[in-house]
């Protein structure tokens, strides 16, 4: 977005684009919270020993996984943010590592991108 930079249309566009998958990431972190936060009230109720717990994953296992999901959603979240703070300064439209545009179809799929698909590609195959 060289020159003259996003349009009015461009900016709510893309402001509606984060807060949409903002709110998604909020309802996603809450839910993963009650999940989280019922699985330690269970696992204080109880003393299993699930380390030989011959049902499969163990509680712990289980905990752990959960709480990498949660911590992945929080960190989503921050993206969002940031992304946000990005169209405030028409960043957001501009590859952080060539300098190139980011095309439309690249932030509508991933809105917190901060790259386009040609240095994307790079990072995957490099």
């Amino acid at each position: 977005m060289e020159g003259t930079g996003p349009s009015p249309a461009q900016r709510r566009a893309a402001t509606e684009l984060i807060n949409e998958a903002r709110a998604s990431s909020v309802r996603l972190i809450d839910s993963l919270t009650r999940l989280w936060d019922g699985i330690v009230e269970a696992s204080a109720l109880t003393a299993n020993d699930d380390e030989h717990d011959p049902e499969g994953a163990t509680v712990a296992y289980e905990r752990a996984q959960l709480r990498d999901v949660l911590k992945q959603a929080r960190a989503d979240l921050d993206d969002l943010d940031q992304a946000a703070q990005r169209v405030l300064t028409d960043e957001y439209w501009v590859c952080e590592r060539c300098g190139g545009p980011i095309s439309a179809a690249r932030l509508t799929a991933r809105p917190a991108t901060r790259i386009c698909i040609t240095c994307a590609a790079s990072k995957v195959a490099g």
